[in-house]
């Protein structure tokens, strides 16, 4: 095992291309070489590391045994708390948002729709079947948030779109009762409680924890 890092030596990464790792040498070479101009640079000791970094990791079956003998470097290993986030991320939030997404944009155009002529039989109809598909959306939305507990290192973030859902919800029962009764007040509080879904949902999205 190589009591100098050759990597460190050459000042690369790990994953580092062999172009990368002679460019790198050649760097050093032209900088620390004793018949370089620049004084402080001539440092005979630096070259000879420098060159036996070279050599090892020049052939790529040294350098594969180097690396094979070496531990992985801690920060190499993605903690337990961030593989449940990056899971959490992708079987929860990633899906919830997409279904959230169903329900969110179509509405302005909906509601457009019916407002042509809210007491017509098949524009209301029309309404009522995007409110049904909307709340098949958010039966998926809910058991997803109630599958998968949200990391503690995102419990915030989690409690922010859980307010979110519940948002939609609430706009989406809203909306129901104005096209059994033609309710405006139904009406204006779930268009409303939309607009700032919506809103929060936008700030979900730019705040994904990493």
């Amino acid at each position: 095992m190589t009591a100098v890092d050759p990597y460190r030596v050459l000042g690369v990464s790990r994953g580092a291309t062999t172009a990368e790792i002679k460019a790198a040498y050649r760097a050093l070479v032209k900088q620390y070489h004793p018949d370089a101009k620049g004084g402080p640079n001539q440092d005979a000791a630096q070259i000879i590391a420098i060159n036996a970094a070279w050599q090892l990791l020049r052939n790529q079956e040294s350098r594969r045994s180097y690396n094979a003998s070496q531990p992985i470097p801690a920060r190499s290993i993605p903690k337990s708390s961030d593989v449940a986030l990056e899971q959490w991320l992708q079987q929860v939030y990633g899906p919830i948002d997409q279904l959230l997404a169903q329900v969110l944009e179509p509405f302005n155009a909906e509601l457009t729709a019916l407002a042509a002529d809210p007491y017509d039989d098949q524009l209301m109809a029309d309404f009522s079947a995007y409110l049904e598909r909307s709340r098949g959306h958010l039966e998926q939305v809910e058991y997803l948030f109630r599958s998968h507990a949200c990391p503690a290192v995102a419990r915030a973030f989690g409690l922010s779109l859980y307010h979110c859902l519940s948002g939609v919800q609430d706009a989406v029962a809203e909306l129901e009762r104005y096209c059994a009764g033609y309710v405006d007040d139904c009406l204006r509080d779930g268009r409303e409680m939309l607009r700032e879904a919506a809103q929060r949902r936008r700030h979900l999205q730019v705040q994904v924890p990493a």
